[in-house]
């Protein structure tokens, strides 16, 4: 019998029971009208909940690992199969994360209101997935775009100025805009987006500047821009400055405040780059240039235009998703909008499996990095309740980092290097557990903090006298 439909079936009644078991005390009281003794048998269930959420990882774990297993024996075959390695693990952690944010969150919103945190992880999830596909598309190209976030508040502030000069009367006194002044100001937005994108790849392949110091250009100078084209704007049109433009169209704030449009557009730009990656020429010079810029041009590639082409895409979708952003807060404000989400994008597709050295990536990966991301950060907010927002940087950039460094750990056991070398491995002991115990303090006070960092220390100096046993025994 194969070892994937044993464990299959076993991890999903696992899972299913153990769900079943954190919800029974919390619906047991609304179910029989909460009486005195639904209240107790909920209070003795409750007690298990612990138990029942380590039970559901458990049965998460094995579904994922009948998926590998089953994964295997289709590459054995020589069949394929529709999710990466990595993908997988991808799939199992969001699930684990829904599970662990099920046991920890006191009002349990995942199932007393599951349609509502559907909705909203399904909203979220599409806004940052939409620039997170541009994202994705540059990095596989070999370059690097960090202007997503001020290119979101720039396009932005381009909408809602071209709706106040288009409709100065409409917008002065809240009247509804009509569908052709949001049209035509949507279309001029995206037109600006390509101009932005073309300007990326003329600094790049032309002027010859990196990708890092051009797009770091326009980080820093789209902002501005959009600053004082608000501020000007407002003064022609309001008859006095203002850094923000307020949005009171209902036709236009439905963009964001359905859930459908956001995720049917997210679904589009998803399934039209997975189309263009995986079965057009351009995909295969877009894989080719980020493998090797030289070898593409001596193959007789066309990186200029390749490049061009990727940094559009980037730009495009950047300010489609500022376009979103502005309809869902009814304003457009350039000092803060977008701020640090070019981050956000970077990491959701580094994340999903693309790797930052370019040629490596998948439009499905990319998909659940955004997915992985929103459910992380919904996670917490449900968990720490209020102040949430401020763990947000700080989740993404631990993020990042262990996904990279999740692979190259593999790199570093398969070469033989050593993690912690030398004297910058001693002192590197020490910083990692100071920095593992400032975040513990975050969640488990001073206490737990210093417990979580004295534990850290002593598993990286255990690794360390392993890497020196080990090294001596050579």
């Amino acid at each position: 019998m194969k070892l994937d439909r044993v464990i299959v079936p076993i991890g999903a009644v696992l899972l299913a029971a153990s769900l079943a078991g954190i919800w029974y005390p919390l619906a047991l009281p609304r179910l029989l009208d909460s009486s005195a003794a639904a209240v107790v048998l909920a209070e003795r269930a409750a007690f298990f909940t612990p138990a029942f959420a380590v039970t559901a990882w458990i049965g998460a774990t094995l579904l994922l690992a009948g998926a590998m297993i089953w994964k295997y024996r289709r590459q054995r075959l020589g069949t394929g199969f529709l999710f990466t390695w990595q993908e997988l693990v991808l799939v199992g952690v969001v699930l684990v994360v829904l599970v662990v944010t099920t046991a920890l969150d006191s009002n349990r919103n995942y199932l007393f209101q599951p349609k509502t945190s559907a909705v909203d992880v399904a909203r979220q999830t599409a806004m940052l997935g939409i620039f997170a596909l541009g994202a994705a598309v540059v990095i596989i190209s070999g370059g690097i775009d960090l202007s997503a976030g001020s290119m979101i508040a720039f396009s932005g502030t381009t909408c809602a100025t071209l709706m106040l000069l288009l409709a100065p009367e409409e917008m002065k006194y809240s009247r509804p805009l009509g569908l052709a002044v949001i049209t035509v100001a949507i279309a001029g937005t995206l037109v600006v987006g390509l101009l932005v994108g073309t300007l990326h790849a003329w600094l790049i392949t032309v002027v010859r500047l990196p990708p890092f110091i051009a797009t770091l250009a326009t980080l820093v100078g789209l902002r501005s821009l959009g600053r004082a084209m608000c501020e000007n704007a407002t003064l022609v049109q309001l008859g006095g400055k203002s850094t923000q433009i307020q949005i009171y169209d209902e036709q236009f704030r439905y963009l964001a405040t359905s859930v459908w449009i956001p995720v049917v557009l997210f679904l589009a730009v998803a399934l039209v780059i997975w189309f263009v990656l995986g079965f057009t020429v351009v995909g295969r010079h877009l894989y080719a240039l980020g493998g090797n810029e030289q070898a593409a041009r001596l193959s007789g590639i066309r990186t200029h235009n390749v490049k061009w082409l990727a940094y559009c895409i980037g730009s495009l979708t950047a300010t489609l998703a500022g376009i979103l952003f502005i309809a869902d807060q009814s304003v457009a404000d350039p000092q803060t909008l977008g701020r640090g989400y070019e981050l956000n994008g970077i990491a959701a597709a580094v994340v999903g499996g693309v790797s930052l050295q370019g040629g490596i990536g998948t439009v499905a990966g990319t998909v659940l990095g955004a997915l992985f991301l929103r459910v992380v950060i919904d996670g917490v907010a449900k968990v720490v309740k209020t102040g949430a927002d401020v763990f947000e940087g700080m989740i993404v950039g631990v993020v990042v980092v262990l996904a990279v460094a999740a692979g190259q750990f593999w790199e570093h056991i398969r070469s033989g290097r050593e993690a912690l070398p030398g004297t910058l491995g001693i002192v590197s002991i020490f910083s990692l557990s100071l920095l593992v115990g400032v975040l513990a303090m975050q969640a488990a006070g001073v206490v737990g903090g210093c417990i979580v960092a004295a534990l850290a220390f002593v598993l990286l100096t255990a690794l360390k006298i392993f890497e020196v046993v080990t090294r001596s025994g050579k």
